[in-house]
């Protein structure tokens, strides 16, 4: 693998307490060309491949995947909006919007996505925040706060440079795997073929992102171009159940950012799986001990099956052949989890024993009641 992570990556890693950095096989390793790229694990979120991954760059049309899964998690896909003056002055890519159309929420992020389309991107803006700069604000309080990236600055929903909206190769990573998990981004960012109908554009939207038509198991999501980004690129395709990521920024020609991405997928199906670890999983330690795993677990591992998994303390670390930490999982020692167990069982047949002796009292208790009451009226009869 390359050297070292960034120290920008370096503490995104220590951030995250269950899943870390994948050490590949060198021999292995893909050649990658554009300026910066990572490959991740959708579901374990483990870095499977990186290159200089917390750099700053410029993330072009990438912007529009933060733009588009804010716009799905704040507004009703049934709105209708309407179009202003301003949103069908921005330059760029369009879906060709009208002033003073109305227009579905759903199909404003359809453009966005599938097309590409910046005037889109600028009525949704407007929309939610009432400008393009309130909105950037809010981007990027999303983006810290409910994705978790702290490397990224947006100031416009589309993506058109500027020197101050940028992000890494990590933080978009981050943000497509969050897009990527709500259903409704997946299905618009996977779709090939749209069949638009507005008022300044009758038309047949096609994806721009070329490997949804020429991966097998491609899945999204969006590609981009600025002159002083290069071409930028964030793909995601699943097979056998996994789903990889990989964003690749800067690179010289569109072409050279497919051909990237592609590798980089072949390079995450063929030299890497996910195993799974469930609850009570038992494991020995050195001394013999038994633990048992407190939850379910998910870890992606080399397909070499070259791992070791060692209890220290109260945790069980699996590691790659190099030593790189992959996953660390709470565990019980299983002579806590047997006292626990007659513990539980103790209190339950002491339960019960307070609530027999409890029938017993009130049934004494009934008949003492009753032999009093037959007295007292042999008493008042005589």
């Amino acid at each position: 693998m390359r050297k070292a992570f960034s120290i920008f990556l370096f503490l995104y890693l220590l951030s995250l307490p269950s899943s870390y950095g994948l050490a590949a096989p060198t021999e292995r390793e893909p050649k990658v060309k554009s300026e910066t790229a990572i490959l991740i694990d959708a579901e374990t979120g483990q870095i499977l491949f990186e290159k200089e991954a917390g750099k700053r760059m410029y993330p072009a049309s990438l912007t529009k995947i933060l733009t588009g899964i804010i716009a799905l998690e704040e507004e009703n896909l049934s709105k209708v909006v309407t179009v202003s003056e301003n949103a069908t002055n921005v330059d760029g890519t369009s879906v060709y919007l009208v002033e003073g159309e109305e227009i579905k929420w759903k199909r404003l992020i359809e453009g966005l996505l599938i097309n590409s389309g910046n005037d889109a991107g600028v009525v949704i803006a407007e929309h939610l925040a009432g400008s393009e700069a309130a909105f950037a604000e809010e981007m990027n309080e999303f983006a810290e706060k409910k994705i978790g990236v702290r490397s990224s600055h947006f100031t416009n929903p589309h993506g058109l440079f500027d020197e101050n909206n940028y992000t890494t190769a990590y933080d978009m990573a981050k943000i497509a795997q969050y897009a990527m998990e709500n259903n409704t981004f997946q299905t618009i960012a996977s779709t090939r073929e749209l069949e638009w109908k507005g008022e300044g554009w009758d038309t047949t939207l096609h994806n721009h992102h070329k490997l949804l038509r020429e991966y097998d198991g491609a899945t999204g999501i969006k590609n981009g171009f600025v002159q002083q980004s290069g071409f930028t690129l964030a793909t995601s395709a699943e097979r056998e159940n996994r789903e990889l990521i990989v964003v690749t920024l800067n690179a010289s020609t569109s072409q050279e950012a497919y051909e990237d991405a592609t590798q980089l997928l072949d390079f995450g199906f063929e030299a890497f799986t996910n195993e799974k670890i469930e609850k009570d999983d038992t494991f020995t330690d050195e001394k013999g001990n038994q633990y048992a795993t407190a939850s379910d677990y998910c870890v992606t591992v080399p397909t070499d099956g070259n791992i070791t998994k060692d209890i220290i303390g109260h945790s069980l670390l699996v590691k790659d052949g190099e030593g790189n930490l992959l996953l660390e999982a709470k565990v019980t020692p299983m002579e806590e989890e047997i006292k626990s167990e007659a513990a539980s069982t103790n209190e339950g047949k002491e339960k019960q024993r307070i609530h027999w002796v409890e029938k017993v009292l009130y049934a004494l208790l009934d008949g003492a009641i009753e032999t009093t009451k037959k007295q007292t009226d042999l008493i008042l009869r005589t």
